[in-house]
């Protein structure tokens, strides 16, 4: 469920008074995503989309945001645009949260995602990757490599333990070896961070759609593409699929090719990005209350990503090179 605050009808009428978007005429809460409320709004003018904030959304990172997505758009890139009210204003204040409106994308998202669209997925990654060159508004990483150990300790040692005898243990001396080998030197530059298959929306094989940027910011390029490989290709039973890696590599490589250094540094990369989003994870399986209207996501699943990426020290185990 992601409508955690709600709104009426008049309250929409009333923000839609101040924009140039036509009359409201029908609305519908969207349960889809865990970060923020957001609402379909239909009107006489077109199909658009009220995100409101809540709390896990710093509001001193929402000109970050709403200035990237601008960007991306102006661009090319198929993401949501930013609207502005009749003063020029993109964010507005609704039911005591920040809130701001984008236009509507068509199409829709699988958690199965074919070789065809990892491959459409993977060079529309290396386009925004491109489009952000020249962003200049900065964002720090807060989820980068400096803070996944502080994110272990704060997981409780006894109840992580109770996923799987001795995790905590397991986890630390993985970490420890992760950023040990962490590189220092890669391109640097604006990157989605969160760009799993559910934030990615087609029709057929065609991307129409990129949404979430509320994780973006400043990060190794590379690590980007080491985050979509741990989201798009492990299917189900914990294998990685290779065909729709070398598809996710092939189609960014033929917008973006990496460099050598970048390549060489996949490996460890994709170490990173399993264990960040596990870390996440565990932290959030053992905090969130039991009767929070979100059910956490199961931590063990990257856990399993972590085994393979274990096992494996070379590009080429990615989709480099074949």
């Amino acid at each position: 469920m992601a409508v955690y605050t709600r709104v009426d009808e008049d309250q929409l009428k009333d923000l839609l008074s101040g924009y140039g978007i036509g009359e409201l005429t029908s609305f519908s809460g969207i349960t889809q995503g865990v970060e923020n409320s957001n609402y379909r709004l239909s009107t006489t003018g077109g199909e658009f989309i009220l995100t409101l904030y809540e709390k896990r959304v710093d509001r001193a990172d929402l000109p970050f945001f709403i200035g990237l997505m601008g960007h991306m758009a102006n661009a090319g890139i198929n993401c949501p645009k930013p609207v502005e009210d009749t003063s020029g204003q993109i964010l507005q204040e609704v039911s005591d949260r920040a809130a701001a409106i984008v236009t509507f994308l068509d199409g829709t998202w699988s958690n199965s995602p074919t070789p065809q669209r990892c491959r459409a997925a993977g060079a529309v990654l290396a386009r925004m990757h491109l489009a952000g060159a020249d962003y200049m508004t900065l964002r720090r990483n807060a989820l980068n490599s400096a803070g996944w150990m502080p994110l272990l300790e704060a997981s409780d040692k006894g109840q992580t333990d109770g996923l799987l005898p001795d995790l905590w243990a397991q986890a630390k001396t993985r970490l420890e070896g992760i950023l040990a080998d962490w590189p220092h030197d890669l391109p640097h530059g604006v990157i989605h961070a969160d760009l799993f298959p559910d934030n990615v929306l087609f029709i057929g094989d065609r991307v129409t759609g990129v949404i979430d940027f509320y994780f973006a910011c400043n990060d190794f390029i590379a690590y980007d593409l080491a985050i979509m490989l741990n989201a798009w290709c492990f299917e189900p039973d914990g294998s990685f699929n290779i065909t729709k890696a070398l598809q996710l590599v092939s189609g960014y490589q033929s917008t973006r090719p990496l460099s050598n250094a970048e390549i060489a540094a996949i490996p460890v990369l994709c170490r990173g990005a399993a264990m960040r989003f596990f870390l996440t994870r565990l932290y959030d399986w053992i905090n969130t209350p039991a009767d929070a209207q979100v059910r956490p996501h199961d931590p063990m699943d990257y856990w399993r990503r972590l085994n393979f990426h274990h096992q494996v020290n070379t590009p080429k185990a990615y989709g480099f090179g074949g």
